[in-house]
C-alpha cells in the first residue's frame, strides 16, 4: 500500500517552527505578558476568535519597530528541533515549502529565510508604524522612514488575522499548481484551514492543544519535526535520502514514528500509513 507524496508543505510558525509565540515575547518586554498570553492561548485553543484578540494584543503592547525586528533573533534562538533540517530535506526531495503565520511579517519573513524557505512563499501580517513617535523631528532622509524607535500604529487586516483565514492563503499560494498539499500547525486556525489541503497534521511538540489532538487526522507528538519527513514523502523516505546529508534525520524520523510519535484519528489514513510503513520495513529486511 502506497502513501501519497505531498508536494506542497505548509508550516505554521509560532509553536510549530519556533518554540515561542512571538506576540507573547513582545508582551513580556512590555510588561504585559500575562494579559497577552491569556488572549493568545484562548485564540489558539479556539475559545476566542482570533479577530477578537488580534488588535487587543497589539494595542496593549505597542511594540517598537526595533522590538519587532529583534524578534527575528528570538525565533532563531528558539527553533523547534530539526525544523531547518526537515525543510532542507523536503526541498532536496523536490517538495515546495511554505510558511503561513499570523505572526508579524518583519520577524517571520526573516526567520523563514533563515530556515531556508524562499521569501515569496512566506506570508505573515504587515504592520504600520507611527512616524511621529520618538524624536521624529530629528530624523531626515532614509532614516526618517526606518527609525527603530517608531511604535506600532496598525496592522493590515486580512485572512491571517482571523480564525478562518489561513485556508484562503493556502489557496492563493497554490494557485493553479498541481500536487497534493500538507499543512502542519499547532492551533485552531491551522486546524480550520485543513479543508484547503489534502492532509492536516497537528503538531504538539511545543504545545498540545486538546481540540487539535482530537480533530486532526494525524498528530505529531514529538518535540522534533523529523516525523514530518515520512508524512510528506512517505515511510520510504529513508531510502530516498540514503547517502545524503539528511540520512540521519530520516533515520530519526523512522525511529520516532516506530515509538509512537505519530497517531491517527482517521482509520483509513492509519491503515494506509501502516501498510506503507510495513512494506518499507519488509523491503529493508530483504535488502540486508
Amino acid at each position: 500500500m502506497r502513501w501519497p507524496h505531498y508536494e506542497h508543505v505548509f508550516f505554521d510558525c509560532d509553536s510549530t517552527l519556533a518554540t515561542v509565540e512571538g506576540i507573547d515575547m513582545l508582551a513580556d518586554i512590555a510588561g504585559k505578558k500575562w494579559r497577552v498570553e491569556v488572549l493568545t492561548r484562548a485564540a489558539m485553543d479556539g475559545n476566542l476568535d482570533l479577530e477578537n484578540v488580534y488588535a487587543k494584543r497589539l494595542r496593549a503592547i505597542k511594540p517598537t519597530r526595533a522590538q519587532i525586528q529583534d524578534l527575528r533573533n528570538v525565533y532563531k534562538r528558539n527553533v523547534v528541533a530539526d525544523a531547518a533540517g526537515v525543510i532542507a530535506a523536503l526541498q532536496a526531495l523536490g517538495h515546495k515549502v511554505y510558511i503561513i503565520s499570523g505572526g508579524l511579517a518583519e520577524a517571520v519573513e526573516e526567520f523563514g529565510v533563515f530556515l531556508g524557505v524562499p521569501r515569496p512563499r512566506i506570508r505573515a501580517v504587515v504592520v504600520d508604524y507611527d512616524r511621529l513617535s520618538g524624536q521624529w523631528w530629528q530624523r531626515t532622509g532614509e532614516y526618517a522612514s526606518s527609525n527603530r524607535e517608531e511604535r506600532y500604529l496598525a496592522f493590515d487586516e486580512g485572512a491571517l488575522t482571523i480564525s478562518d483565514g489561513k485556508a484562503q492563503i493556502v489557496r492563493d499560494l497554490l494557485g493553479n499548481q498541481t500536487g497534493r498539499s500538507l499543512l502542519v500547525g499547532d492551533g485552531i486556525s491551522d486546524l480550520r484551514a485543513g479543508h484547503a489541503v489534502n492532509l492536516f497534521a497537528g503538531f504538539g511538540g511545543v504545545v498540545r492543544r486538546e481540540r487539535v489532538l482530537a480533530e486532526a487526522p494525524v498528530f505529531v507528538h514529538s518535540t522534533s519535526l523529523a516525523p514530518l519527513l515520512a508524512l510528506a514523502a512517505g515511510p520510504a523516505v529513508g531510502r530516498q535520502l540514503r547517502g545524503t546529508p539528511y540520512a540521519a534525520l530520516a533515520n530519526k524520523a523512522f525511529d520516532l514514528i516506530t515509538t509512537g510519535a505519530v497517531t491517527f484519528q482517521d482509520e483509513r489514513l492509519k491503515n494506509k500509513f501502516s501498510g506503507a510503513l510495513k512494506a518499507t520495513l519488509d523491503a529493508t529486511a530483504q535488502a540486508r
